[in-house]
Order: C-alpha cells, then sequence, then structure tokens
C-alpha cells in the first residue's frame, strides 16, 4: 500500500473562514491607497526595492473608480462565476492606514453598508499602527468581522534592508504585540522568501517564530522583480538573482514542516497578476501552476503543516492528528 493524500497538505485560510462564517466566504479586493511612508520617503525612508508603482494593487483600474463602484463591479463579478453569498472587502494596495482616521471610518462604513459584505481585511505596515486606529479596528470588531494583515515580510534585520523596507523585526513584533493586547481582530502576516543569503535555519526560526506569535494566518510571498524597482535595476546590473520555483518550493516545504497546524495559511506563493510588468522570475506569472506544483511536490515527499513541529498540549496533539489524518491509505 502506498500513502496518499486526500485534501490540503496545511491549514487553508478557506477552512480558518469557513470555521468562522460556517460558510464559504471571498475577498473583494479593492485599491484605494496611492501611497505609503516609504515612497514619500519619510524620516529617510526609500521605496521598497521589490514594489512597483501599483503598491501590490490586483487592477490598476480599480484606482480610476470609487471604493464603492469596486466593491460592486467585483461583486458582481465574483457572484456570477461562484455563485457565493459572502465576502471580506480586502483593501489591499500600499498602507490602508496611511491616512486619516474619518477617511478610514467612511471607508468602512462604505464596506459595510452592503449585506453581502461580512467584514472587512486591511493591509498595512508595522509602523502605521497607530492607538487611534487600534481603537478603531477594534470599535469595527464589535460589530463586523476585521482582519488585518501587516507586511512583516521578514523576521532577520539583514533581509529587512536588502528589502529597504524602512522597519525592524523588533518593529515588527512591536506592532503584533500592541494588536493583539489592544483589538481582537483576526490578525495575520506577509512573509517573503527569496532574499540573498537566506538560510534554511532562518526559514525554520520564521515557522518558531510564528508559532510563538497571536496570529491566526500567514501569507507567503517569493521575492520576484517587477519593472520600475530598485530590484529590476539590481538584477538588470547582475546583483540580484530571483529565486528559482525550485528551491523556493523546498523553502515553503521547509516552513509548513514547523508551522503549527493552527495556523492558517493564505497562499504559497506571489503571483504578479499584471504580466507585463513582470521581469524575473516568469514563473511567478503562472498562478495555478506554481500553486499545484508546490501542492504536489509536499504530497510526493509526504510533507504536511506540523510534521516536524512539537505539540506541546492536549490540544496541539489533537490538531496535528487531524493533520495526519490526511493522509490516507490508497491502493
Amino acid at each position: 500500500m502506498e500513502k496518499g493524500w486526500t485534501g490540503l497538505p496545511y491549514h487553508s485560510i478557506s477552512e480558518h473562514y469557513k470555521r468562522i462564517f460556517n460558510d464559504k466566504v471571498y475577498k473583494i479586493p479593492v485599491s484605494i491607497v496611492d501611497d505609503c511612508p516609504n515612497r514619500m520617503g519619510l524620516k529617510g525612508m526609500k521605496t521598497c526595492s521589490f514594489c512597483d508603482v501599483w503598491g501590490s494593487a490586483a487592477r490598476e483600474e480599480s484606482f480610476e473608480m470609487s471604493l464603492d463602484e469596486q466593491i460592486l463591479k467585483f461583486h458582481g463579478l465574483i457572484k456570477k462565476r461562484y455563485k457565493a453569498e459572502k465576502y471580506l472587502v480586502y483593501f489591499q494596495a500600499y498602507t490602508n492606514t496611511f491616512t486619516k482616521i474619518p477617511v478610514l471610518r467612511e471607508r468602512f462604513e462604505t464596506a459595510l453598508k452592503h449585506d453581502f459584505v461580512k467584514g472587512f481585511v486591511i493591509g498595512t505596515r508595522p509602523d502605521c499602527v497607530s492607538k487611534a486606529v487600534l481603537d478603531l479596528w477594534q470599535e469595527y470588531y464589535l460589530k463586523s468581522f476585521v482582519s488585518v494583515e501587516l507586511g512583516v515580510q521578514s523576521f532577520f534585520d539583514e533581509h529587512l534592508e536588502f528589502m529597504q523596507r524602512g522597519h525592524t523585526a523588533q518593529d515588527s513584533l512591536k506592532a503584533i504585540a500592541k494588536i493583539s493586547e489592544s483589538t481582537a481582530v483576526d490578525l495575520g502576516i506577509h512573509l517573503i522568501f527569496g532574499s540573498p543569503n537566506e538560510t534554511d535555519a532562518q526559514i525554520i526560526e520564521s515557522a518558531r517564530i510564528c508559532n510563538s506569535l497571536p496570529i491566526t494566518n500567514v501569507k507567503l510571498h517569493n521575492l520576484h522583480v517587477l519593472k520600475n524597482t530598485d530590484l529590476e535595476t539590481w538584477y538588470r546590473a547582475g546583483n540580484f538573482e530571483p529565486i528559482t520555483q525550485e528551491v523556493y518550493t523546498e523553502k515553503v516545504k521547509l516552513f509548513l514542516s514547523y508551522l503549527k497546524p493552527q495556523i492558517a495559511v493564505h497562499r504559497l506563493a506571489a503571483f504578479a497578476s499584471r504580466w507585463e510588468e513582470l521581469v524575473a522570475p516568469q514563473w511567478t506569472a503562472n498562478k495555478m501552476g506554481t500553486h499545484q506544483a508546490i501542492i504536489d511536490e509536499l504530497r510526493r515527499s509526504k510533507t504536511f503543516q506540523s510534521c516536524c513541529w512539537i505539540p506541546q498540549t492536549e490540544i496541539d496533539r489533537q490538531l496535528f492528528n487531524q493533520m495526519q489524518l490526511r493522509i490516507v491509505q490508497t491502493s
């Protein structure tokens, strides 16, 4: 008998949301912010080396539409395709708390006025989390679902410096502590793998740090080169070599192996939605192909989330066993 897989070899964000809403939930990505502290050069900061003019926006045309227009447009598209009933508005591009509180409040109200919107997800930086922002998040948490995605990117300062993030790993840890102590929001982080001289030990340590934090989810990215970025300049000068799909897959395997099963995983790799802006590596343009290749390798190698993690409590052991049960005997 040969072992095979049933289901995904990791705790997916879809499972996480389904436990909360008892239903499938879809995100409506919106872009209503066009700047961040780095791009403005505050405190001597530089633009992040990987960030292009669109600031992670999924669709550049979104900037030409009002928030309400974006919500209605993409709700219509998603509903037509998936027949979905529940949605979260995803404030995605740039730094969404880099604005005044009344403006943030107005945006949240605009999103929540629609019956099909059950809450919102907001992306921001560790250095843009003020007490006023925390108070606002908690206020809305009491009447809707609120999720925060914090752009940590790395727990190692050498990699943050290469990415020109303008904050330290300690800044991220302090922000996470501040958010968890002041609010009850659903808290997740983003991590980027593929910086020069990144070691396996750092990947394992990243998982262990995640395990120690009050977070519920993590989103993984591979460092890739977009047009009109510092990373493109370095790449064309021969000073940066993007990570290969094979090496990146091994990093994801290693990270997931040590990540406890309670933490949900948004996605396994970055995806360049504007393929014409992608310089390298080209595999980043193939969203489903890359995702499936990583899944296939996890299954081939019998690797699953938490397989190298040591349970500490009875609940830990139960969750670990549940993850193991995704392996079934097949003929």
